[in-house]
């Protein structure tokens, strides 16, 4: 019969995995004479309660207001209900912001109306522009955070409201200047330039403000990145007008006396109109 070899008996310290014991296996140490119970116990370990830090107010952002989130999903749904009709505009959008000729190819395809797509895609960028200028406001002016915070919706229609008013006022300007100074068709090109560049803005601010609502934290940078794109888009426009306008060196001149009068001090006085409205 065969038999087997008696096995060690194995300590637990001999296992692999740790072996814990408690602290006091023959229970709690009972008090000698003439010990109090708190003598006895002020060897054990003594559980901390951890000190809590400041209660903090959730900070609110257009990213959870559901009005503000509404006015720009409207802004977004009107550009694609008009899409269908107007594509072809957002197909030339270059040649809108380039193009100085005086006479269309034949072989050129344009749509014949599009009121629609323009005034859907100006919509959308000035409130793209009202939410950027939301974030620029607490970034630059921080005081000014608490009470964006409580009127989320109401402040982020306030600047949407100026960067339309901004433009209808720009429009108007772009309108009489080339009334005095150009021949209809030069006029139309200028305009056509001024249009299409707001138009493309608003399409290209759009991921940038999707990012900043995602990642405020990287707000800065973001920002930046818009304000690039909206100087980029205004140069377009600039130079379009200055290839326009240009015909000796004399006009130079008037260019530049247009640039100070027209393109810089209105961003200043917008800037000044900005923190107005942020302070009521």
């Amino acid at each position: 019969m065969p038999t087997t070899a008696p096995t060690a008996a194995v300590h637990p310290t001999d296992t692999v995995e740790p072996y814990y014991t408690p602290q006091y296996q023959d229970g709690f140490p009972v008090p000698e004479a003439g010990d109090s119970v708190l003598e006895c116990m002020k060897d054990m370990p003594v559980m901390e309660v951890p000190a809590g830090g400041e209660a903090l107010h959730f900070a609110r952002s257009p990213l959870h207001d559901t009005p503000s989130m509404a006015l720009l999903l409207a802004g977004l749904l009107a550009v694609a209900l008009s899409y269908h009709k107007g594509y072809k505009y957002i197909e030339n959008f270059f040649h809108y912001m380039f193009s100085i000729r005086r006479r269309e190819n034949l072989f050129e395809d344009h749509t014949v109306n599009e009121t629609s797509i323009q005034a859907a895609l100006i919509a959308n960028t000035c409130i793209i522009e009202g939410f950027l200028i939301y974030f620029a406001v607490q970034l630059m002016w921080p005081a000014l955070a608490p009470s964006l915070q409580q009127g989320v919706f109401a402040h982020v229609a306030a600047y949407s409201g100026l960067a339309l008013a901004f433009y209808v006022v720009q429009w108007m300007v772009y309108k009489v200047l080339g009334y005095t100074f150009l021949d209809a068709v030069g006029s139309r090109l200028w305009i056509d330039g001024f249009k299409a560049s707001q138009s493309f803005l608003g399409l290209t601010l759009l991921p940038v403000l999707v990012l900043l609502m995602l990642y405020p934290a990287h707000g800065k940078m973001l920002l930046s990145i818009a304000a690039s794109l909206y100087l980029v888009a205004r140069l377009i426009f600039i130079f379009k007008g200055f290839r326009i306008f240009y015909g000796n060196l004399s006009s130079i001149v008037y260019f530049l006396l247009y640039l100070c009068a027209v393109e810089i001090v209105p961003l200043v006085l917008v800037t000044g109109l900005t923190y107005w409205i942020s302070g009521i």
